[in-house]
């Protein structure tokens, strides 16, 4: 069966390169705030890693922030074919072989791969035993602000929606993801950001700017009217400003980690075989209940 596609991936690359040569200054805060949460999230892990990848490099400077951690010895930087590239690697047919690797870290790039189960399984073989993956991306509340300004001006003025603003993952679905892919103690968490702009078309220049305006393969291709971007504008100011005028847009950061599998790992116990009750260890009186849910001595 083949994956359907979300993703015009070529035009996401090109994006990209060209984003790189010409930098808008100001749009990386969102990359910013992962590298630093990076290294906060990074300083906890009581281990070392002997090879380790930045996947979907943003130029590499994940793989700065491992290299200074002290606690990788070799980091290969993984993305578009661009300079400052070790390796040029689509996140969808990684070539690292099987159990190679002793960590994988992604910023903010998996929200733009069609099949990110085959993604997440992929750098999960790649894992030598007691490898890490740690990543981030998207999530789903991010940009619900223009995507529900932009749907309802294309309504009111068109009848109908095109789709315009990336269908994010949510935090839940992912942790499925991760044990889907067979990586051990998943876990995720959610931060939110909110940026204040002037306008919706400034926030519209930021997008440019981090090569992030559309790129699903299902956008339209008719030229937009200016209309409907000034409706779109309306809206999103009626409905999305605070007090002092300025608009709220929401960038949700999906953080995702898991482990390869590996003896050492801590298991679940086996049901039954607790040898301390969770009334002792919270110091309070266990009640039996009869078949009708009810205490019995009498209480409900």
């Amino acid at each position: 069966m083949t994956m359907p596609r979300l993703f015009d991936r070529a035009l996401l690359a090109r994006r990209r390169r060209r984003t790189r040569a010409r930098p808008r200054p100001g749009v990386d805060f969102l990359l910013a705030r992962a590298l630093d949460d990076l290294d906060d999230r990074l300083a906890t892990v009581l281990r070392r890693f002997e090879h380790a990848v930045d996947l979907g490099a943003h130029a590499g400077p994940a793989a700065r922030i491992l290299a200074a951690s002290g606690k990788v010895d070799a980091t290969l930087v993984a993305g578009d074919p661009i300079e400052g590239v070790d390796v040029a690697a689509d996140e969808e047919a990684l070539p690292f072989g099987p159990e190679s690797l002793d960590l994988v870290v992604s910023l903010l790039s998996l929200q733009f791969v069609d099949d990110l189960p085959g993604a997440l399984i992929q750098i999960r073989r790649a894992l030598r035993p007691d490898g890490l993956f740690l990543g981030c991306l998207l999530g789903g509340s991010t940009l619900h602000e223009l995507r529900d300004s932009l749907m309802a001006a294309e309504l009111e003025l068109c009848g109908g929606v095109s789709p315009r603003v990336v269908p994010f993952l949510d935090v839940r679905d992912l942790g499925g993801l991760l044990q889907r892919a067979g990586l051990a103690l998943p876990v995720t968490d959610a931060d939110r950001v909110t940026v204040r702009y002037a306008n919706m078309f400034d926030l519209a220049a930021d997008l440019r700017g981090m090569g992030a305006a559309n790129p699903l393969v299902e956008r339209s291709r008719r030229p937009t009217s200016r209309r409907l971007f000034l409706r779109a504008a309306e809206i999103y100011a009626e409905r999305h400003a605070d007090p002092d005028g300025r608009l709220r847009a929401t960038f949700e950061i999906v953080w995702a980690s898991g482990w390869a599998p590996h003896e050492s790992q801590q298991k679940p116990l086996a049901p039954g075989s607790a040898t301390h009750r969770l009334a002792d260890a919270l110091k309070t009186q266990e009640i039996a209940l009869d078949h009708h849910g009810r205490g019995v001595d009498g209480s409900d």
